[in-house]
């Protein structure tokens, strides 16, 4: 199943973030077959992140959520809440690289 993961900061965490990002940029890695996509959400680009934004493929929200608990950033504590949303394409003949 698909699903969209959105994460939200706790504000103002930006050292947070930087002083996590390496190992969490690591994990993403790591996790690649599930989390197929990732990326930070701002405002503004010049901006500290705000969140986050996941395209993960996993057998239930479950599994998601104890994959969320062991990312670094949520072991810091960078993250105040997230929202697991079953997610459906549009077009699922359609393939695009990002």
């Amino acid at each position: 199943m698909l699903f969209a993961v959105l994460f939200t900061d706790i504000a103002n965490s930006g050292e947070l973030r930087t002083q996590f990002l390496q190992a969490h940029i690591e994990w993403l890695e790591i996790n690649k077959a599930i989390i197929l996509i990732g990326g930070s959400l701002r405002l503004d680009l010049r901006e500290t992140p705000k969140g986050g934004l996941w395209i993960a493929q996993a057998n239930s929200k479950e599994q998601l959520d104890k994959i969320i608990k062991t990312d670094p950033f949520y072991i810091a504590g960078l993250r105040q809440s997230y929202e697991i949303l079953y997610w459906s394409k549009s077009n699922s003949q359609r393939k695009e690289l990002i």
